[in-house]
């Protein structure tokens, strides 16, 4: 008899409420600030899930990171650069940022942007380019 023991299996459900999230300042830059959802320490095995607040006027150097993340857009309107190019977005869009792409952020509302950002566990170095 075989007996398969996946990671999946041992990784009991979980239900976080708002008020157990803690927000940080990112040393990035001045105005950002993030709140782990869910991640390792949490006992997700493959993914964690972050919410990051972009303050009004705040802005986000020009940076990679080593791992792939996706975001979901969920408050404000704010400018995002991929690469050269620039693209506005709103609540409901969508943004796939490969590793290693250059990317910022800049908040030119009066109200602040709040977005998703889904990445692998593990270490996420992060390289300022300015």
């Amino acid at each position: 008899m075989r007996i398969r023991l996946q990671l999946e299996d041992m990784t009991e459900p979980l239900i976080r409420h708002s008020n157990e999230i803690e927000y940080e300042p990112v040393e990035a830059a001045d105005g950002l600030e993030k709140g782990v959802l869910i991640d390792g320490e949490h006992g997700a095995p493959n993914f964690a899930i972050r919410r990051f607040v972009l303050e009004p006027g705040a802005e986000v150097p020009e940076h990679t990171n080593e791992v792939e993340h996706e975001q979901y857009v969920l408050e404000g309107e704010y400018t995002v650069g991929l690469g050269d190019e620039e693209h506005e977005v709103e609540p409901g869009d969508s943004l796939l940022i490969p590793s290693g792409t250059v990317h910022w952020y800049r908040n030119e509302g009066d109200e602040p942007g709040a977005f998703l950002c889904a990445v692998p566990n593990g270490d996420d170095a992060i390289e300022l380019l300015e």
